[in-house]
């Protein structure tokens, strides 16, 4: 024997169904807000001054930066505005997944034949290199350098 369906159920089955979507909102909500990191910098306008000056002074080094992976090594390759290899003063390199950090690697960089290498073993996919140095007259220069690894070997992007 099956009950008869009236307004009351309709309305029981209405409520309960947007009760849960907007818990589960409420809810997903809730963890968004509790894992924001909050802000980056307490005055956006000083920051963007900063920025520029940053970023005139770094491209007025004229550098370009390019990496490569042959499978065991991570190379580095700094050239001034005459193609010429540079030397900085310091440079390092963050070497991790675009999406987290668990696979973020520090490698240390020795000068080689124009080159900056690092012996370096890394999975097959998309990599992310933030590279920074410092110039001789002390300007900072950082880039981000994209890389795909394929089977051991890897090009800029």
């Amino acid at each position: 024997m099956q009950r008869e369906l009236t307004g009351r159920h309709v309305l029981a089955i209405t409520l309960a169904a947007f009760g849960v979507i907007i818990a589960v909102n409420l809810a997903l909500a809730f963890l968004a807000v509790g894992t924001f990191p909050g802000l980056e910098v307490p005055n956006s306008y000083v920051a963007s001054q900063q920025f520029d000056r940053d970023r005139n002074a770094q491209q007025s080094l004229g550098w370009t930066a390019s990496a490569s992976h042959d499978g065991a090594t991570l190379s580095l390759a700094l050239t001034g505005p005459d193609g010429m290899p540079v030397r900085p003063q310091a440079l390092t390199a963050t070497v991790g997944r675009p999406t987290h950090i668990r696979d973020d690697q520090t490698p240390a960089f020795r000068p080689e034949g124009g080159l900056y290498t690092a012996p370096l073993r890394l999975e097959p996919g998309l990599w992310t290199i933030h590279l920074r140095a410092t110039a001789p007259d002390g300007t900072p220069f950082r880039q981000r350098l994209g890389l795909r690894v394929s089977g051991g070997a890897g090009r800029d992007e």
